[in-house]
This record gives structure tokens, C-alpha cells and sequence, in this order.
């Protein structure tokens, strides 16, 4: 049997070049205490060897890696996606890799997927929470060790951490603005789970919509979805059609079930937007494809995941406290397409 390659370590390099550990590690690392030279000639020697840094030992000596943790809900969602390329993108640039997580929205995984990263000793922790997650206690391990958190979309409203969001209630209000200027009267709303700051501001601006315009709130136009999926979305599209006096325009708080609702009505004959206009949430790639292309409130993925990267970095650089609070709040706008446009 073949016997491993034995791993090149800084003092098998010492030997080599007959320089002292301490002088090797500093040149591998481009410090400035040796010359342009010396680093180069030992970089060449350690490259022709094979050497590889050992990044094991080196976190188990600072207890942090350059490793940025990603919990998310869902990765197979377009705007988690971008997130996660936005950050991973900022991250390799500063040298830093990723190490992402799914819950599937259940409370459970998300407190275990918390553990296995704090046991990975990542240096920050990029965090979508769950549908279900109320309780924050397992976060208390990361920042009780300095170890920064940035909350993305959603993202919990005490908890001392960085926060990077939208306008979630302007975007609520606008969505639903949109469709009383196209003429509709009875309004539905796909509304998330209330206890989530997202899906809770957009069911505001969607009720204060209806009441500066003077229409009428009806409980019964209001449909809390738990998880916001297609099949949700249908079967919330079929209960609200089957309505003696049926909505004219729905508001849903994401475009998978807005596109849900398009398919549910036509399959029952209604026209799209002339009976009924819908407009979704996130712009994600299916908004464009469905027929007719769905109205949607667009929602910057890839920057999110950009800036919550780079506030992991600038913590690590600048060493600041872990009981930190700073919200960025970037822009959306209402993107109208044949889904709700009637003013053609």
C-alpha cells in the first residue's frame, strides 16, 4: 500500500533554506519585517515543495478562522441565492471563504446549524432567520466571543447586531398603492408569518394603503401563509375566488405565491389584470417568465448579501464591540408589468 505523502510543515522549510521558523512564517504571511527577496525566495521554495498553510492550527490559535458563516431559510429561493453570491463575492475577495447553512425555516436546525458553525469557529455569521424562530438564545454563544452578526432581511427587532433591510412597510404600502391606482376596490393580501419584522411592515403599509385611500379592511381578504409556498398560495387563491363578492386585485408578500395565484385564476377563467391584478415581492426570475409577467416590489439580493460581508470585515478589522446596533436600510422600487397593469 501506497503511504501518505508526509504534510510539508514551516520547519521542514526551515531546514531547507536554512532560515529560522519564526522567519519562514513571517514571509509566508508577507510580513513587512522581511525583504521583498527573502519572501519571495522562501514563497518559491514553499510552493516547489508543496506547502500548504495549516489553517486548523492557525484558527485553533486566534479560535476564529477566516470563514464567514451563512444561515438561511431556504438556498434553492432566487433571492437567497443572489444573497449568498453577493456575500460569498465580497468574502473571497478580502480572502475569506463561506460556510453555509439551511434550515428548511424549522427552529430546530437552525439552533443546530448555529452550534456546528460556532464549533467551526467562523469569524462573523450571516443570518436569514427561520420562519419559526422566535427564541435568540443560541446567538448569545457567537457574540458572548466577539464573533460578529449580521441579520439580513430577516431579521429580529431586539437583539443588539448589525441589521441590513429593506423599507419593508414603504414597500407594503406602495405594492398595494399600485393596485387601488389601477382601479381595484376589494384588495387580498398573502401575508407571512407576524412574528417575522418583514412580513409583519408589509401587512402594515398594505392596511394603512387601504385606509388613506378610504377602502374598507376586510379581515377575511387577508391570508396568513406560514411558509408563502406555491401550494399555500393556491389554495389561498382558490379560497378567496370562491368568495361571494371575490377580490379584484391581490398584494402577496412573495412572488411565489403571486405566481400561484396567476396560474389559480386562470385555470378558473378570470383575466388577469382586468378582473383581477396581482402583484408580487423580490422580483425573482419566475416574475418575468409566468404569462402575464408578474407586477413586483424589487428587492436588492445581491447587495444585501454584499454589505453584510463586508460589516463582517470591517468588524474583524476594526475590532469593535460585540454589543453592537446599526441598521442599513437600502431602497426597492415597484417594477409593473401585465400582472396588474390596466393602464395601458
Amino acid at each position: 500500500m501506497k503511504k501518505n505523502k508526509k504534510e510539508v510543515t514551516i520547519y521542514d522549510l526551515a531546514k531547507e533554506l536554512n532560515y529560522s521558523p519564526s522567519t519562514i512564517s513571517r514571509a509566508l504571511n508577507n510580513h513587512k519585517s522581511i525583504s521583498k527577496k527573502t519572501t519571495k525566495e522562501i514563497q518559491k521554495v514553499a510552493k516547489k515543495m508543496g506547502y500548504r498553510p495549516n489553517t486548523i492550527a492557525a484558527s485553533l490559535r486566534s479560535n476564529k478562522t477566516k470563514t464567514i458563516g451563512i444561515m438561511i431559510a431556504r438556498i434553492n429561493r432566487p433571492f437567497i441565492s443572489s444573497l449568498i453570491s453577493g456575500a460569498e463575492n465580497t468574502a473571497r475577495k478580502a480572502g475569506y471563504n463561506i460556510l453555509i447553512s439551511q434550515s428548511n425555516d424549522k427552529y430546530e436546525n437552525e439552533v443546530s446549524n448555529a452550534k456546528a458553525l460556532y464549533d467551526s469557529r467562523i469569524g462573523g455569521l450571516i443570518v436569514s432567520l427561520a420562519m419559526e424562530t422566535k427564541n435568540l438564545d443560541h446567538f448569545k454563544l457567537f457574540i458572548d466571543q466577539n464573533i460578529p452578526i449580521v441579520f439580513v432581511d430577516r431579521v429580529p427587532l431586539e437583539f443588539n447586531s448589525y441589521r441590513v433591510i429593506i423599507d419593508n412597510y414603504s414597500a407594503g404600502f406602495r405594492a398595494t398603492q399600485h393596485l387601488i391606482d389601477q382601479g381595484c376596490k376589494r384588495i387580498a393580501h398573502f401575508a407571512g408569518a407576524q412574528h417575522l419584522n418583514i412580513y409583519n411592515l408589509r401587512k402594515k403599509g398594505y392596511l394603512d394603503a387601504l385606509k388613506e385611500n378610504g377602502l374598507e379592511v376586510d379581515e377575511e381578504l387577508i391570508m396568513d401563509l406560514e411558509t408563502m409556498s406555491f401550494e399555500e398560495g393556491k389554495e389561498a387563491t382558490d379560497q378567496l375566488l370562491n368568495m361571494d363578492n371575490p377580490p379584484d386585485g391581490i398584494f402577496s408578500s412573495n412572488d411565489t405565491a403571486a405566481v400561484s395565484a396567476i396560474l389559480c385564476a386562470k385555470e378558473k377563467g378570470i383575466k388577469i389584470p382586468e378582473e383581477l391584478a396581482i402583484i408580487g415581492f423580490n422580483d425573482d426570475p419566475i416574475s418575468s417568465i409566468v404569462e402575464p409577467a408578474l407586477s413586483t416590489i424589487s428587492h436588492p439580493a445581491m447587495k444585501m448579501g454584499e454589505i453584510s460581508a463586508q460589516k463582517i470585515l470591517e468588524h474583524s478589522v476594526k475590532k469593535l464591540d460585540s454589543n453592537i446596533s446599526e441598521i442599513t436600510m437600502l431602497d426597492t422600487e415597484v417594477i409593473v408589468r401585465n400582472s396588474s397593469n390596466r393602464q395601458k
